[in-house]
């Protein structure tokens, strides 16, 4: 894994740098299945962030499927699945116009990716109304 680095200047959150990062990586072919990442507190460390941080980035790209975490063993790049299942190019643009507004508004990454989960899940209000409780 090549050094990965954190623009404490960039409205992005640290965590969403990282785990774009990783994920960059892996795409390059820089790192790949199985290849073992710094642990957290190590990658913390050499980046000056927080060990929290870091953990919410590897939950992040746990969560995604990207990496793997195994007592004992470290946490490496998942297999993940064989290929990305298709995406409807209509779908694709509607969802690309939404995310651009919503980061037009101000919106950051992780407050549309909170909000495209409520709406997936039916937990969003309706347009005007308040939210269900949690």
């Amino acid at each position: 894994m090549t050094a990965l680095v954190v623009d404490l200047e960039d409205p992005t959150p640290p965590y969403e740098q990282i785990r774009r990062a990783v994920i960059a990586q892996i795409d390059r072919g820089t790192i790949g299945t199985g290849d073992r990442l710094p642990s957290i507190r190590t990658l913390a460390r050499d980046l000056g962030l927080a060990p929290g941080t870091v953990a919410r980035a590897y939950k992040e790209l746990e969560a995604e499927g990207v990496i793997e975490t195994r007592r004992g063993g470290g946490t490496r790049v998942a297999a993940g699945p064989a290929a990305p299942a298709e995406i409807p190019p209509q779908l694709q643009e509607i969802l690309d116009g939404a995310v651009r507004a919503a980061r037009e508004a101000g919106f950051g990454d992780d407050a549309i990716r909170r909000a495209a989960r409520r709406s997936l899940d039916g937990t969003a209000p309706p347009p005007g109304g308040t939210a269900p409780p949690p």
